[in-house]
């Protein structure tokens, strides 16, 4: 699993989240993220921020339990991927740790309300979540599995999915936070 797709993925959500760029993810890191998340126009709505912030601490919870193996209370790099390949992308625990992440991230970027996002909307995303947004426009297109322009609800929850769950080198949701390195 050294180079695997599934592998680079999650070393990139490692580095994503490691706010504090300390090389550990701490609950400080996911109360960063989010505040990042919030930050977005949208996220301020109640609903939408107690839903964001629900669906973190599920995810905290869930990564300290089954990855803290020294009890330090983070994770190193090692500890968050193995955490994540036995626990967090398990069927039981998918949804609640990432999905409803998803949900709520979804009403959150959607900003015209239409259950889809467009490609503004996704840049605007992108650029929010400090994500290069050099490569959106491609990532959009990838993302965007109907060609319609938008990216449904479906779309969106089918490329996390694929992001988090999928070793496929050439899944298109692989794309979701940018080309894999």
């Amino acid at each position: 699993m050294a180079d695997s797709a599934k592998n680079r993925k999650f070393n990139t959500v490692f580095d994503w989240f490691d706010q504090g760029r300390d090389g550990y993810l701490s609950g400080d890191d996911f109360q960063q993220m989010v505040a990042l998340f919030t930050a977005l126009p949208g996220g301020d709505a109640p609903e939408n921020a107690k839903a964001l912030h629900d669906a973190f601490d599920k995810w905290w919870s869930l990564l300290l339990a089954g990855g803290d193996s020294d009890g330090d209370g983070k994770l190193d790099r090692q500890e968050f991927i193995q955490v994540m390949e036995s626990s967090v992308t398990a069927p039981e625990n998918f949804e609640d740790a990432v999905l409803s992440i998803a949900d709520a991230f979804m009403r959150i970027v959607d900003t015209n309300g239409d259950g889809s996002l467009s490609f503004d909307e996704y840049v605007r995303m992108y650029d929010g979540l400090g994500i290069d947004p050099a490569h959106s426009s491609d990532a959009f297109r990838r993302l965007d599995r109907d060609g319609d322009g938008s990216l449904s609800y479906q779309e969106f929850r089918t490329a996390i999915t694929e992001f988090y769950l999928s070793d496929d080198e050439n899944a298109p949701g692989n794309w979701l936070l940018g080309p894999l390195s």
